[in-house]
């Protein structure tokens, strides 16, 4: 006799309900902070006419990688305008910067935490498993019951996506730190934070880095996936494209897309690369 199915999906819906009901407060709040931050950004990036903007922040990358890096941007970032992208573009890039920024505000907190506490490490792993392994538009209908439709759902849907490698590397760099650097501390009399902040912290920022790209990647992906609650963008045009079937504008949205993962990716790589040169 064949057991009966475990009313999962009730319970999970009583959940929702009850968040709903109860924690509107806190999803306003989050909402009231998401949103300006998001704007905030695009109001830096339209600021300017696109091609002074794409000098910008060309000579930019060029302070923090290298030439090739910077002529790349510039070319990459006119490409987008020349193809009439430039406003869908500083949207995704505003939507991966504000993922990306809260991502690391509470990603690199909770791995200090980790690489602090074992019982930490202990609850807190699994849970990280749960969140990188779960499909990513799972992540996308929680958000759109408790913010609707827009960039809301879209970033926070991103941050639950992206934040995992920013709390691995925290943790990971942190644990990696030569333990005979630690009881030298030790012996000079540092307190547990002067340790962190002029020990750990500086021989972990390289490590650090490192997940900082791969939560920029990710939030990257992620906010592409969530055009399809409205989040906009150029995950907007590409998902235009295959609906309509038009190849084309499908080719220059995921071209733009490519432009902008290239450019974060080759940023966030060099300045890693600088962090662990200075540690």
């Amino acid at each position: 006799m064949p057991f009966p199915k475990l009313p999962l999906d009730r319970w999970i819906e009583q959940i929702v309900n009850w968040l709903m009901e109860n924690l509107t407060i806190l999803f306003d709040l989050i909402s009231n902070l998401v949103e300006p931050t998001v704007g905030f950004f695009e109001m830096l990036l339209t600021l300017a006419p696109p091609v002074i903007t794409a000098v910008v922040i060309g000579f930019l990358a060029l302070l923090a990688s290298r030439l090739s890096v910077a002529l790349f941007t510039l070319f990459g970032l006119l490409l987008i305008q020349n193809l009439q992208l430039w406003t869908q573009a500083t949207s995704t890039i505003s939507l991966v910067l504000t993922a990306s920024l809260i991502s690391v505000i509470v990603g690199v907190p909770l791995g200090i935490w980790v690489a602090r506490s074992k019982g930490m490490k202990n609850i807190i792993t699994p849970v990280l498993d749960f969140m990188q392994t779960m499909p990513a538009f799972v992540y996308l209908i929680p958000a759109v019951f408790f913010f609707e439709l827009g960039a809301v759902p879209g970033v926070i849907a991103s941050v639950i996506f992206a934040m995992p490698p920013t709390i691995r590397l925290t943790n990971l760099g942190i644990r990696q730190v030569d333990q005979d650097l630690i009881e030298a501390a030790d012996a000079f009399g540092s307190t547990s934070a002067q340790k962190l902040f002029k020990v750990q912290l500086p021989l972990a920022k390289s490590t650090m880095m490192a997940g900082v790209n791969q939560t920029i990647m990710l939030s990257l992906s992620m906010v592409v996936i969530a055009s399809m609650i409205g989040a906009g963008g150029l995950g907007a045009v590409v998902l235009e494209g295959i609906s309509r079937l038009e190849v084309g504008q499908g080719f220059e949205g995921g071209l733009a897309i490519v432009i902008i993962a290239i450019v974060l990716d080759r940023i966030t790589q060099s300045l890693g690369k600088k962090s662990e040169k200075t540690s």
